[in-house]
This record gives structure tokens, sequence and C-alpha cells, in this order.
């Protein structure tokens, strides 16, 4: 697990070739236990591998920049995770589940990275149509995305770890 943890990268450039149907049921698993305040698993993972609601999606979290660019780097697949804005903890337990979705798509030999705005998306028309589409009512918050794919490129190298982030108060 401590090599999982210590060499998973972000992927900015992704091949056409679709993550298998299992690949993903395992990835969302590791999603669904991650922990969260008093277990209420209140984080919501949503799969999209509709390329033309893909598209659309990645056209409205790029405006959101005023930028003319695909943000998910061309992956085929974006993990969205919402939660009902009420919640105290939403923002914690979806990010939470970020992680885990991250490090099991590592662990799985596919790429992936974070990509936020997921927030303003979810308050516009597309965040809406994304709602009616899964038949979800409710005030809900998106977390953030997660872009999923077979890498096009060389895994990236680990940065220098910043120093004077530990403090120890024995």
């Amino acid at each position: 697990m401590t090599d999982l943890l210590l060499t998973r990268r972000s992927i900015k450039k992704y091949s056409s070739r679709m993550p298998s149907d299992e690949d993903i049921r395992k990835i969302t698993e590791a999603g669904l236990y991650a922990p969260s305040a008093m277990n209420r698993q209140m984080a919501k993972i949503i799969i999209i591998k509709n390329k033309e609601l893909r598209d659309e999606i990645a056209k409205a979290n790029a405006s959101i920049m005023n930028r003319d660019f695909d943000p998910f780097y061309n992956a085929p697949v974006i993990m969205l995770v919402i939660a009902k804005r009420d919640w105290p903890t939403a923002r914690h337990d979806g990010a939470l589940v970020i992680g885990n979705m991250l490090l099991k798509a590592h662990e799985l030999g596919l790429g992936a990275c974070w990509i936020h705005r997921a927030d303003e998306e979810m308050k516009m028309p597309i965040g809406k149509k994304i709602m009616e589409k899964i038949g979800l009512e409710g005030d809900y918050e998106g977390i953030g995305h997660m872009a999923l794919g077979y890498p096009d490129c060389e895994y990236p190298k680990a940065a220098p770890r910043l120093e004077d982030r530990i403090f120890y108060l024995d």
C-alpha cells in the first residue's frame, strides 16, 4: 500500500481506450469504502462514459476558466463526486472518496487526475441535466471529478517534497 501512496501521480494525457466496466466497478467500490463522518456515506459517484455528455461537461468546466481546452485531458471517463450541500462534512467525505478512487485506479494500472470546478458545474445547466439523467433530486454540491483512462504519456516523476511541513509537539 505504501508503494501506491508514494508512486501515484496525476496523469494529464490519455489514450482513447475505455477502461473496463470491471475496473470502473473496482474503483467505485474503493470510493464507497472511504471513511465518512458518522459513517453516513453521503457522497455519491456519477460515472460518465457517454462521449457526448462527457464532452459537454468538459466544455462547461473549461468555460468556468474562460478557456478553450479539455480540462479532463481527453480521458474517456469522468467520475463526478457529489454530496448534499447541507451536509456539514460533504467536502471532506467526498475528498476521501476521490482519494480512494485515485489510489485504486493507480493500483489497476490506469491513469487518473483530480479535476476541480465540479461545484460550479453543478450550479450550471449541465449540473441540472446530470441530475435529471440520474433521477436525483435535491441540492447537491459538486465535490470534484476524477478523469480516468489509460495513460498516453510517460509516467510523471515525483516532485521533491517540500520541507517544513511536519511539526512535532512532544
